[in-house]
């Protein structure tokens, strides 16, 4: 992988310089896929569903700390550490915001559990943020082959390991009661099964990892995501990469009142209700999950 000088002296979000990013972190999120792929498959000795150790939030394979490893070494071969930070689930530590402009946010392992579960609905997430918002970002599916990668303002498109690539837009569906919803088979607690038992939508589909589920609503099988923190909240590398390719591809992704999601922010968890939808009825969700919020809290 090359190094060139542009990435030590970025200072906005030209398109010239994200169409070349882009095809680094392609290549980059192909190559960890297969360092997956190699675990999940038993190509490596006793990797494939050994618990390394357990964090607070969930366990680690011997699978996430390769792929980090790797992913970090590769990016790092590129974009120096004084122009760009780096915030990885598997290294990060302390509560400050990292001092650079850009950051790169990476999950290595999104949906560890399943990973070791063998259901194959693992992904690997890389954002680059700029001042706190997403610009580039892959979302690769190592079991179903499929990278998602976006830039700002360029699209989202999928990528096959044969090099094939196209578009990808979320479904038209503009109905309520046409919509579908995905969400993890397990991880939710009463007031959350309260709330996605009363919106008024068409079914559910199930899906493991942030990536996988953001990527049926892509792929036009799902229309909605609703995250709701508990004792515990989603973190930066769970919701930066899949927002962005969400967005690209014509969806919104936002907190319950609307705003954007930042990142990079110290606490590198995202409190309250976030929202992701294909867009069309977006806003008229958020109101309706606030009120059964609001009629759940109150009993």
């Amino acid at each position: 992988m090359r190094k060139s000088k542009v990435y030590g002296m970025l200072e906005t979000t030209q398109t010239e310089n994200l169409d070349e990013i882009v095809e680094v972190v392609r290549a980059v999120g192909w190559g960890a896929a297969e360092i997956l792929r190699s675990y999940y498959l038993g190509e490596v000795n006793q990797g494939n569903i050994e618990v390394n150790g357990d964090k607070k939030d969930g366990p680690v394979t011997a699978a996430d700390l390769a792929a980090n490893h790797y992913i970090l070494e590769k990016l790092q071969e590129v974009f120096d550490t004084d122009s760009f930070g780096y915030l990885s689930e598997e290294t990060y530590q302390g509560t400050d915001p990292i001092p650079q402009d850009w950051v790169w946010i990476i999950d290595p392992l999104d949906g560890t559990r399943d990973f070791i579960d063998k259901t194959g609905e693992y992904a690997l997430h890389i954002a680059l943020v700029y001042k706190g918002h997403p610009v580039v970002s892959v979302v690769c599916i190592p079991e179903a082959e499929r990278l998602y990668f976006a830039a700002k303002d360029q699209g989202t498109f999928v990528e096959t390991p044969d090099g094939t690539v196209k578009p990808i837009r979320v479904s038209g569906r503009n109905q309520m009661e046409d919509l579908f919803l995905v969400v993890s088979r397990t991880h939710r607690d009463n007031r959350f099964q309260e709330l996605i038992n009363s919106l008024p939508l068409k079914n559910c589909n199930y899906m493991g990892s942030v990536g996988g589920k953001i990527s049926t609503i892509l792929e036009q099988k799902s229309d909605v995501y609703v995250s709701l923190s508990g004792k515990s909240a989603p973190k930066d590398w769970d919701f930066a990469a899949p927002e962005l390719i969400l967005i690209e591809a014509g969806g919104k992704f936002t907190n319950f009142d609307g705003t954007p999601l930042t990142y990079n922010k110290g606490d590198v968890k995202q409190w309250g209700g976030l929202m992701a939808s294909n867009g069309h009825c977006h806003e008229l969700l958020c109101q309706e999950a606030i009120k059964l919020l609001a009629k759940i809290d109150g009993k």
